[in-house]
């Protein structure tokens, strides 16, 4: 995400080889004056498909989707633009953001806010809808001339459990309205997946739309082959992307999904975008990478590319590499899945309550800093939300672990039966970090 990249050969050679060896941080970019209006955003058609254009300009983004991080650094590892899940209801105030945005040259895709049939809204209540639609108006009219706005993307998933179709009714009467009020900017709408219902809803409903973006994980890689047999005609975008869903897992015996280390997760990041996003410019025209920051969803490492406590992982890495062309001054450590009672988690590993276990991880630093680790346990999520709404964190169950310090650890088998979640994070002193987790059950 910064101004104008150049997909180059040896990027995809290079990343690779170094990924085979190992699996950002430094980079700069040219702050602006007080925003001063609008800059033009269009979507042309060139020989093999679409680009996109700021200021009359091919603009190749370098992006990510950020709630509520430091854009400062995120500027520093080379990103250019980023893409938010709200207006008014995000964690900062709209003008707030774009204004730090655009004293960094970054750009924004401002996603306005557009109730969900699954939380109970009814696209048939005309009134509903026209409130929604003067709400909607008005948060364009408030920033549809700050300089850093790239795209509007209307609703975030609208077409996660939906049934009626009129919510695309409801989207075109907004692309259209943005069309009036508002020509320098495209407008989009994120889809879950490669969802076929909701695409024939959108091209016989929703034909103001000027690309549509889609939000896919592990399955992105299969994104070129349902692009071309459903001979969509829209330029495609990607609003996220990034480590492999927790719907797209093994599950123990007792339904707890088996997440990925971080060394696995930037993997899939890198196989994501060369397989992909790189592969074919004039098809994808923008992404953003998901997530930059941390959450809680289903487990509080598995979206985030940062650790709670702020420490960058390996994905970053990879996006650093990816956007520069070279890796960060330091890399987060490497991490080996945990073998516990000499067990992994695809062995759906069961104790007993009172018994004391071993658990082991293997860990390296590309750089050879010294590496510290830190285990916890937590009760097992029980959310069943979906879509990324927000989940309860589960508690962390204290007196299991006598020394949460060391490679090894012994672990006493809680007393009360369930399924749990064993941690590990290593650290390498300087802002990087690496995780891994193993669901256990107690007998």
């Amino acid at each position: 995400m910064r101004n104008t990249m150049r997909f180059i050969v040896p990027l995809k050679n290079a990343l690779l080889i170094a990924l085979a060896l190992s699996i950002a941080l430094r980079g700069h970019s040219t702050p602006q004056h007080a925003p001063s209006g609008a800059i033009r955003v269009e979507i042309i058609e060139v020989e093999g498909g679409h680009q996109l254009l700021r200021g009359g300009k091919p603009y190749h983004i370098k992006g990510a989707g950020i709630d509520h991080s430091n854009l400062g650094d995120f500027a520093a590892m080379g990103g250019n633009s980023f893409r938010t899940w709200a207006v008014d209801d995000g964690p900062e105030p709209a003008r707030q953001l774009l204004d730090r945005a655009h004293a960094l040259n970054l750009t924004v895709s401002l996603c306005l806010e557009f109730a969900r049939e699954r939380h109970g809204f009814d696209y048939n209540d005309k009134a509903a809808v026209a409130r929604q639609a003067a709400q909607t108006r008005a948060r364009v009219q408030r920033y549809k001339d700050h300089p850093a706005l790239l795209t509007w993307i209307v609703g975030n998933e609208l077409n996660l459990d939906f049934k009626n179709p009129r919510v695309y009714d409801a989207v075109n009467d907004i692309a259209r309205m943005i069309h009036e009020v508002d020509p320098n900017h495209p407008v989009t709408t994120s889809i879950a997946g490669f969802d076929k219902k909701a695409l024939q809803a959108i091209a016989s409903r929703a034909p103001d739309l000027d690309f549509i973006s889609f939000q896919m994980y592990a399955d992105l890689v299969n994104l070129p082959k349902y692009v071309e047999k459903s001979k969509l005609k829209k330029p495609v975008f990607v609003t996220e992307w990034g480590a492999v869903g927790h719907w797209e897992v093994w599950k123990t015996k007792w339904g707890a999904p088996v997440e990925n280390t971080s060394t696995e997760k930037a993997t899939n990041y890198a196989k994501s975008y060369l397989e992909v996003l790189a592969s074919d410019p004039k098809k994808y025209i923008g992404n953003y990478v998901f997530l930059w920051g941390q959450k809680q969803e289903r487990t509080s490492t598995w979206y985030g590319m940062f650790l709670d406590s702020g420490e960058k992982t390996e994905a970053v890495d990879v996006m650093h590499y990816i956007w520069n062309g070279v890796w960060p001054k330091n890399r987060a450590p490497r991490i080996s899945r945990i073998a516990l009672d000499n067990k992994t988690a695809y062995d759906s590993v069961i104790l007993w309550h009172g018994k004391s276990y071993k658990a082991k991880v293997n860990a390296v630093d590309p750089d050879n800093d010294e590496i510290s680790y830190r285990w916890e346990v937590r009760r097992e999520s029980a959310a069943r939300e979906a879509g990324g709404d927000r989940e309860a964190i589960p508690e962390v169950v204290p007196g299991l672990i006598a020394d949460p310090r060391g490679r090894e650890i012994a672990l006493q088998a809680p007393q009360k039966a369930g399924a749990y979640r064993l941690f590990v994070y290593t650290y390498d002193g300087q802002g990087g970090a690496g995780h891994a987790n193993i669901p256990f059950y107690v007998r």
